[in-house]
């Protein structure tokens, strides 16, 4: 890569590297894939900047890619492979921020995918229906549907969760 599109490759991974783990991270509840996910999607990137650089939105098609490279993650036999005999115990805090956004994690992970996919990039990415759609690759009907469909289970799946004190989830929580 010539030395001006590499200046412009590292300012702008630089600049949005923390919003694209973010992005990772919420998708998959793992910091360590997220870290993957990002290192696949930045070398797809890197490999493809002098042709990605002149894309009408370039982080849509970044985030287009972090999504893929998710996605594709979770279609692998090895992702579903538990390295342990047990699930580690949960740990109560007095914390109630940690224990939210636990929940929160749990009833991310009930999801299926593309529901997942879409409320992370709308409401935790900040994105719009359009850019969600754009990101995605399919139509904003889609985006509202999923989007639809996964806030109702989220709020099913929330309401089924109660903390230490024994109180169920509720938006004041």
């Amino acid at each position: 890569m010539r030395s001006e599109l590499e200046r412009e490759y590292v300012e702008y991974v630089t600049v949005r590297l923390p919003r694209l783990h973010r992005l990772a991270y919420l998708l998959c509840s793992d910091a360590h894939q997220a870290d993957d996910i990002v290192q696949a999607a930045l070398t797809s990137l890197y490999l493809n900047w002098k042709s990605a650089s002149g894309a009408d939105n370039l982080d849509a098609y970044v985030h287009r890619i972090v999504v893929r490279r998710y996605l594709d993650e979770r279609r692998r036999r090895w992702s579903r492979v538990l390295l342990g005999d047990a699930v580690p115990e949960q740990v109560v805090s007095g914390d109630h921020g940690i224990e939210e956004r636990d929940a929160l994690m749990t009833a991310l992970r009930a999801l299926p995918k593309g529901q997942r996919a879409v409320l992370v990039l709308r409401f935790l990415g900040d994105m719009s229906i359009e850019d969600t759609a754009e990101v995605l690759g399919c139509s904003v009907g889609n985006v509202k549907s999923q989007s639809s469909r996964g806030l109702a289970t989220l709020r099913e799946v929330l309401g089924r969760i109660e903390f230490a004190e024994g109180k169920p989830w509720t938006s004041a929580n």
